[in-house]
């Protein structure tokens, strides 16, 4: 066993100490996945892996947590407003470097961005990580195919269309819709307008 595969295993063991085993489960196929689009485009394979292992690794933790995690790490008083479905990821990853020792940059950013996307200039291993949750093997729902087609041919287009179908789904059921989701839809939009 490499160095590298006796972190990952240890890191695993915490991982699922703070999950459901649904969820669990998940996070291994996010890290599949997330290695499988790191061959793809040129990035580090075990940074990508960890990175989709650790990406929910504070989603199932109490709103109290998360209200007292945005204290004590001085977030943004603005994330109190919103819920797990933000905290999970802009607060998880203060979470994630405190309990886990975790402290590379790109892992702790792709955390951070994969509720929300980023504009244009995301960095690589975010994207993987927000088009691996969207990706894993056990996503079913309309459209997953063409979702990973377009993927495999191009990371970016696979960003936009995370993005579009996103945006369109949280608005028609009504949902309240967090700004950067926006501003991320917006500076793709652009992009893919020119």
């Amino acid at each position: 066993m490499t160095a590298f595969e006796e972190e990952l295993h240890a890191v695993e063991k915490k991982v699922s100490a703070q999950l459901s085993d649904g969820r669990f489960q998940h996070c291994l196929r996010v890290s599949d996945y997330a290695r499988k689009l790191a061959q793809e485009n040129g990035v580090d394979e075990n940074q990508a892996a960890l990175a989709g292992l650790v990406h929910d690794y504070a989603k199932e933790r109490p709103a109290e947590d998360f209200l007292a995690a945005i204290d004590r790490f001085h977030l943004d008083p603005d994330l109190k407003n919103w819920s797990r479905a933000i905290w999970h990821g802009v607060v998880g990853a203060e979470m994630i470097q405190d309990e886990l020792g975790i402290d590379d940059p790109a892992i702790l950013d792709a955390v951070r961005l994969h509720t929300t996307g980023d504009g244009v200039e995301m960095p690589t291993l975010a994207k993987i990580v927000f088009m691996a949750d969207y990706l894993e093997t056990g996503r079913d729902f309309p459209g997953v195919k063409e979702a990973r087609e377009i993927t495999d041919k191009s990371l970016d287009r696979g960003v936009f269309y995370q993005l579009q179908h996103t945006l369109s789904f949280l608005a028609e059921n009504g949902n309240v819709i967090y700004p950067k989701t926006f501003t991320s839809y917006n500076d793709w939009a652009r992009r893919f307008a020119e």
